[in-house]
């Protein structure tokens, strides 16, 4: 009789989890956040969308995470993608799906990218986003070999039935790297630097889909896998299975999120090459909320809660509960919201995360989960006049078993040869601390009139550790500020980036020193512009790091000086 009851549980909890569906729509923070594909020789930077870029090119409807007009060479900042806004054209206007684009630049450095999409009926649509991007290196002062590719593959294919829609994407993408960043402190002879085999390589191939159920309890599912593989005899494997369903209590409504999250991996040794290292997580997370709906209140009154099981080294099995309380106000309709709330939540750190933020770590990591324990925040957003929109925000983060990058000691004076190529104090470790946060945010963007816009944000972030004498390579304050100037046949446009001063350590283990590092502040400021040529084919020229700068945004790792690409756009229908 247990027996059964157990089944029939488990058969039930099994089949939730096949849907989900989106996020309400609530009133809370948004901040933009800016993100960039990665390029190991560019600097990532922060900076606000201050609106989509206009094109004949009809691409709300796809889901890829590109930017049409962007070119991601070095020292270039993309704006977070997002849909564009359904805009007025001309009704002569064609518009077209697809499009090609390559360009050449200094540091003999070339860019494809292509969008291709077609159907077979109404119902469905399938293609795929194709990027291509490398570089011959050359910076300023590097001793070893610096150049880059990175190789992008995504393809997907949707389906629209009566009752519900799916979609399933699959890709891959392929990373070269080098580990060229030599500490200054090391002053290495020639058969130590010809020694040092400096080449890494990041393949991840992925698979996923999302079914979305219409008018049920159940809304829908997202299911993704993922295995990365390196040069070094690294591997992990991840998936993830989500779904969210909701039932109404009278005026109000109660729903539920229920996720299946499973990382498995191997380093064929740690960094003092005295073992391997493996680690496996399992986290079963359940968040139940009450939301409450008024004319001009929302609230939401939830909890987060997860079971997560793990076999990692001084790492345990552990339960945590978060809140996850959040309401906002509008004081004047919706020209000025006030919003707060308190919130929790645990994240699965992996060597895939670890890599796309920071290429250059070694691969002897030690993987362990974040918890925030809780981010209490308040703030107010809304509209000065029609053309000033504004967003402050200030918070209170405790986050225990927070990731830091610092440098890896190095096991060189500059005339021992190492073993690997990431040892002579040019990669980084991943180190966890007891972080406590007062953060703030502020943000405004200025619409002139309608071809010109500009904007800005800033960030502070003041940092209390537990363990750790700094919190390393984390910058204090951040700013960006954005112009765009629009017209029919061109536009022009320019970004500008400030990043306070970081700190750093090395230690060189034959010589038993120490020494703290800072990293120096940097302004980078790049141009670029787009001519149309017709309504299929466009020029484009972009001007990056315009103060010729070599600077670090990890420690030892310098950037490309000036840089100058341009290329052709071709927009066409099949």
């Amino acid at each position: 009789m247990n027996k059964n009851i157990l089944l029939i549980i488990f058969l039930f909890s099994s089949g939730i989890i096949f849907s989900q569906k989106k996020k309400k729509e609530k009133l809370e923070t948004e901040e933009i956040t800016v993100v960039k594909a990665y390029t190991p020789t560019v600097s990532d930077a922060y900076k606000i969308n201050i609106g989509p870029v206009i094109d004949s090119v009809e691409l709300a409807k796809k889901e890829l995470d590109y930017s049409i007009n962007s070119v991601p060479v070095a020292s270039t900042f993309t704006p977070a993608k997002g849909k564009a806004k359904t805009l007025k054209r001309d009704p002569k206007e064609r518009i077209y799906s697809n499009y090609i684009l390559a360009g050449y630049g200094n540091y003999n450095t070339p860019i494809v990218e292509a969008f291709i999409s077609t159907s077979s009926s109404n119902y469905n649509e399938f293609g795929g986003f194709i990027n291509y991007h490398s570089s011959g290196g050359g910076i300023e002062g590097v001793q070893l070999n610096d150049n880059f590719m990175d190789f992008d593959v995504d393809l997907f294919y949707k389906q629209s039935e009566r009752d519900f829609k799916w979609q399933a994407n699959g890709g891959f993408n392929y990373l070269l790297t080098n580990w060229y960043g030599l500490p200054e402190a090391i002053k290495f002879n020639k058969n130590v630097l010809n020694s040092i085999n400096e080449k890494q390589s990041y393949t991840d191939v992925y698979l996923g889909g999302n079914i979305e159920i219409f008018d049920s309890l159940f809304y829908g599912a997202k299911a993704n896998f993922s295995s990365l593989f390196d040069n070094e005899k690294s591997r992990e494997t991840r998936g993830t299975v989500s779904g969210m369903f909701d039932f109404p209590v009278g005026r109000e409504i109660i729903y539920t999120e229920i996720l299946f999250d499973f990382l498995g991996g191997v380093f064929d040794q740690n960094y003092m090459q005295t073992s391997g290292i493996s680690y496996t997580f399992f986290n079963i997370g359940l968040s139940p909320n009450f939301e409450i709906l008024r004319e001009n209140l929302t609230v939401n009154a939830g909890l987060r809660l997860y079971y997560s099981v793990t076999n990692a080294q001084d790492e345990k099995s552990k339960f945590y509960v978060y809140p996850n309380i959040t309401a906002s106000f509008k004081i004047k309709n919706d020209n000025l919201v006030a919003y707060a709330g308190i919130i929790g939540d645990l994240e699965q750190n992996s060597y895939q995360g670890f890599v796309k933020e920071n290429p250059f770590v070694s691969p002897t990591l030690d993987i362990k989960r974040t918890s925030q324990q809780y981010n209490g925040y308040i703030g107010i957003k809304g509209f000065l006049t029609s053309k000033f929109r504004f967003n402050a925000k200030v918070a209170y983060i405790n986050e225990e078993d927070k990731p830091l990058y610092k440098l890896n000691p190095s096991k060189t004076d500059g005339t021992i040869v190492v073993q690997e190529g990431y040892e002579a104090g040019n990669s980084f470790q991943v180190i966890y601390d007891e972080v406590s946060t007062i953060h703030a945010y502020g943000e405004l963007i200025v619409d002139i009139f309608k071809s010109f816009k500009f904007g800005g944000n800033i960030e502070f972030n003041s940092y209390s550790l537990a363990n750790e004498e700094e919190a390393w390579n984390l910058p204090m304050l951040k700013s960006t500020l954005i112009a765009r100037y629009e017209q029919k046949k061109w536009s022009a446009g320019a970004n500008l980036f400030f990043v306070t001063d970081r700190k750093d350590e090395l230690t060189i283990l034959p010589l038993g020193t120490t020494d703290l590092i800072t990293n120096s502040t940097y302004f980078d400021i790049n141009l670029d512009a787009i001519y149309n040529i017709n309504d299929k084919v466009s020029v484009f020229l972009n001007l990056n790091n315009l103060l010729n700068s070599n600077y670090q945004q990890y420690t030892n790792f310098k950037v490309q000086g000036f840089q100058v690409i341009g290329g052709l756009k071709y927009k066409f229908n099949f």
